[in-house]
């Protein structure tokens, strides 16, 4: 005969009331059947584990055992349905973000440290690199959930925009067009320019062109720089000037200026990106936060 857990919370009850009557009464149920499954659960354990007299009930040694185990089986029993509704709920388990370095720049941060305060059951682990190495991992099924920059439309992934920013233009600090308070692109024509690779995300690249191909021309690229700020640091060494999202803004330095960009409608794009057919909660929960 197997116990059941329904064995383990009748004899708690009755161990704790040390009454058939009272512990029935907690229980809901009749006495008669409470006893009877008490005597089956005495059977399967092959020991009594109630003394019973006409005035009381007391527990044998086997009994006082017993009720440390029983409770301590149910309460687990009872951590293991809760784990498994967080689970069901995306409150819980484990979650591996891919992101983009350029997102901390934004509201990003804010979004991870709320979701954090909401869903302290799960363990983030988050994985910085490009947008193009983003959307390899999610596809190969190395991540969960993508934070990108311009990824667009991509077949087998879910892609949602969570921010658009406008660009700017990001010159030294002593450049003979830094006293301007806009700028117009075309004036960049003959400068020599510092960029991402156009491998690190081919959408966030021809979207960075669109600003020069409304002005008319295509930069001349003289440097490419794996982060911004790397390419910061570059244009503050006269190396060249560039165009960034307006987030970049947080992270010059006093030998940069950035000026906003007029005739253009170019923006830049953070994104959230999960798989296809992506069916757990977590998941879900995760994007819904960052799409709030």
């Amino acid at each position: 005969m197997d116990v059941e857990l329904r064995h383990l919370r009748y004899f708690v009850a009755v161990a704790e009331e040390l009454h058939f009557g009272r512990a029935a009464k907690r229980l809901h149920l009749a006495q008669p059947p409470l006893s009877q499954q008490i005597r089956k659960l005495e059977a399967i354990v092959g020991f009594p584990l109630f003394v019973r007299t006409s005035r009381a009930v007391q527990l044998t040694t086997t009994g006082e055992l017993f009720l440390a185990r029983a409770k301590r089986t149910l309460r687990l029993v009872e951590e293991d349905l809760e784990e498994a509704r967080g689970i069901g709920r995306g409150e819980s388990g484990t979650l591996r973000v891919g992101f983009i370095s350029s997102c901390m720049l934004t509201q990003i941060p804010g979004l991870l440290r709320e979701y954090h305060r909401t869903h302290p059951g799960v363990q983030l682990q988050l994985h910085e690199a490009y947008t193009s190495r983003v959307v390899d991992q999610l596809l190969r099924n190395e991540v969960d959930a993508g934070i990108l920059r311009d990824g667009g439309p991509r077949e087998g992934l879910t892609v949602r925009t969570i921010a658009a920013e406008r660009f700017l233009a990001v010159l030294p600090r002593h450049h003979k067009l830094a006293s301007r308070e806009k700028l117009d692109p075309r004036a960049l024509r003959d400068e020599p320019f510092v960029m991402f690779p156009k491998e690190a995300g081919t959408l966030a690249y021809s979207r960075t062109l669109a600003v020069f191909a409304d002005a008319g021309f295509e930069p001349r690229v003289v440097q490419e720089g794996p982060q911004w700020l790397t390419i910061l640091r570059l244009v503050a060494a006269g190396l060249g000037v560039t165009i960034a999202p307006a987030c970049v803004r947080q992270i010059a330095s006093p030998d940069v200026i950035c000026l906003e960009l007029k005739g253009t409608k170019a923006r830049s794009e953070v994104e959230i990106a999960w798989r296809d057919g992506e069916e757990r909660p977590l998941v879900h929960a995760f994007a819904s936060a960052c799409l709030a």
